[in-house]
């Protein structure tokens, strides 16, 4: 499974990454963003971002995702196949 925000809906909340530090962080504008070990899908730092920055999920990591994403007051949080 695979993960993406869309930064254009993303409100800077931070709860995704309160709840999945693994999967998601916040840069200096204030957005959230997904990342993958240390790759952070950001143009920011070098990487596609939104639908062309997906990330994959870790094992043990799908739980607080999908959290993410439903708790999310953006709804900007998608889960891919």
């Amino acid at each position: 499974m695979k993960v993406w925000i869309d930064q254009d809906l993303c409100t800077g909340d931070g709860l995704c990454e309160e709840i999945s530090p693994n999967v998601f962080t916040l840069l200096d504008d204030g957005l959230a963003y997904v990342r993958e070990g240390a790759t952070v899908y950001a143009t920011a730092k070098g990487h596609a971002q939104g639908a062309e920055g997906l990330a994959n999920i870790p094992d043990g990591e799908l739980d607080g995702v999908i959290e993410s994403a439903e708790e999310c007051p953006g709804e900007c949080i998608f889960i891919e196949p």
